[in-house]
């Protein structure tokens, strides 16, 4: 009898400690030049070591850190120009490619550098193309890029928007050897103001795919669009219309399938300006036959609104929400996120139709991804300048599609997250780890953020997973500005005494 009880302790300490070590974090120390200011974006995991690029008034540099999060150096890049426009960057197994823009006088600059896993850099910078803009112009923003899924295709590229009836395209697409593969000079018209450029993506081939909308005279629906499509060794544009029948959409988000050679186009829609959200616009297109595979609408039951309402009413239940994320399936379906925000002011509350979708006309057209925030790069500045503002982040909807478009099952991560003046620490992080999904995000806890860790599993069951072990540091996290660097494990920047710091988290 007693040898039966130690045993089944056993298997009950045994299955404890199991649960206990589900994850393992560990801390970078907080460096003395990256304060809270400092823009950074995580790099990855590139050879065993991770990366971090770092940005402070003029001042670049790379942090490399090794497995346990033990700073190995700091790399500074003083070669590259006091003010740097944008960076992109593409990490490979032993290289990363650093793809940047500068200004210089009346012209604006396009360079890839390749560093190694170390943040050394042993060949000059390859230039990939430059355009004179001028020296008052505001806008200095010229080229964008897109990089394939299995990063073997690189499109930098440039869109003219001197006449606002025309579009002209300078593409410049790349191997992962950053030798060039095909570049075009093409014009694609445009009939006024109304339409604008959308949802730009780059296929494993080397197509560009992207989308040309046209919304309402007052910007705040979408009611008429176009499958776009640049094969990567052809100069013209193949065009295909989509049918939106007298519905209104926002939001529209696009999501390449490689595997299956296809494209899904997802919005919310409206019956009526101003009106409700009653469901989802779904299109799925075959972009090597260049043929639409379905087109449909989803109108939301009373109980799935029922689900999603928080504080509003059912019928208004979805008109807080915005699309996050498109997951693949194996089955040829989809997984959709979408996340309730809002702000709340004795101003003027944000809301999805103040300014939804920018200025349509500019010298130099920046393809435009609409989103009520940047979930890659942090820019402390850039959405947390409002006094008197609360933003609210609440309930996260998990939808789950067949490959014929129809809804198999959906649940909500249960939040409700809020902070005045700034969102920093709102929102959350998801990390696709094969066998699961998990969500990260805060929970206020006697004022103080607590992070939690939230299961969702293929059928649509959540589990609320044991609490984050190594948070009684002081280190307030970020999550939704985290990173997945590998299969099981995710970067997360953190806040320690007025310090950033990184948090790496294997589960």
């Amino acid at each position: 009898m007693h040898t039966l009880y130690r045993i089944q302790l056993f298997l009950l300490l045994l299955l404890a400690g199991t649960a206990a070590m589900a994850q393992k974090v560990s801390y970078s120390e907080p460096e003395k030049d990256d304060y809270k200011s400092t823009e950074f974006e995580i790099i990855g995991r590139v050879a065993g070591n991770i990366l971090v690029y770092k940005a402070d008034r003029g001042d670049y540099a790379v942090s490399v850190y090794d497995n346990e999060m033990q700073l190995k150096n700091r790399v500074k890049l003083d070669f590259l120009p006091k003010k740097v426009i944008s960076m992109d960057f593409v990490a490979y197994q032993n290289k990363i490619l650093m793809i940047y823009q500068f200004q210089r006088k009346d012209a604006v600059y396009s360079f890839c550098a390749t560093m190694t896993p170390d943040a050394k850099f042993n060949d000059a910078p390859l230039m990939i193309d430059s355009t004179r803009i001028g020296l008052y112009t505001k806008e200095n923003k010229v080229y964008s890029v897109e990089i394939s899924e299995d990063k073997n295709r690189i499109l930098v590229y440039k869109i003219n928007q001197d006449k606002e009836d025309n579009n002209v395209f300078y593409t410049f697409l790349y191997d992962s050897a950053m030798s060039l593969v095909n570049n075009s000079r093409l014009a694609l018209p445009m009939q006024g103001r109304k339409q604008f450029l959308s949802n730009f993506n780059l296929s494993n081939e080397g197509d560009l795919l992207f989308n040309k909308l046209e919304r309402t005279s007052n910007r705040d629906y979408v009611v008429n669009g176009n499958m776009v499509i640049k094969r990567a060794l052809v100069d013209s544009f193949e065009v295909s219309p989509l049918q939106f029948r007298s519905q209104l959409l926002d939001e529209v988000k696009m999501k390449l399938d490689n595997n299956r050679h296809t494209a899904l186009i997802t919005a919310f829609y409206y019956k009526q300006k101003r009106g409700n959200v009653e469901g989802m616009y779904l299109y799925k297109f075959d972009y090597n036959g260049n043929k639409p595979i379905y087109e449909k609408t989803l109108v939301f039951s009373n109980e799935l609104k029922l689900n999603a309402r928080g504080e509003s009413n059912t019928n208004s239940a979805f008109n807080d929400y915005f699309i996050r994320r498109i997951i693949n399936t194996n089955n040829g379906g989809f997984l959709l996120t979408a996340e309730s925000f809002y702000t709340s002011s004795r101003y003027q509350p944000w809301n999805r139709w103040n300014y939804m979708y920018g200025s349509p006309y500019s010298g130099f057209y920046t393809p435009y991804y609409y989103s009520p925030y940047s979930p890659w790069y942090y820019n402390p500045w850039y959405w947390n300048n409002s006094q008197g503002v609360r933003y609210h982040y609440d309930n996260v909807a998990v939808l789950s599609f067949d490959e014929e478009g129809n809804m198999q099952w959906s649940n909500f991560i249960r939040k409700s997250q809020y902070d005045d003046n700034a969102d920093l620490y709102l929102s959350y992080l998801m990390v696709n780890i094969g066998s699961e999904l998990r969500f990260l995000y805060n929970e206020l806890d006697r004022r103080n953020y607590l992070v939690t860790d939230a299961s969702l599993a293929p059928g649509g069951k959540i589990t609320r997973m044991p609490t984050m072990r190594n948070q009684d540091k002081g280190f307030t996290w970020m999550p939704r500005y985290g990173k997945q660097i590998s299969s099981r494990s995710v970067l997360v920047p953190c806040i320690y005494r007025n310090y950033i710091c990184f948090a790496k988290v294997d589960f």
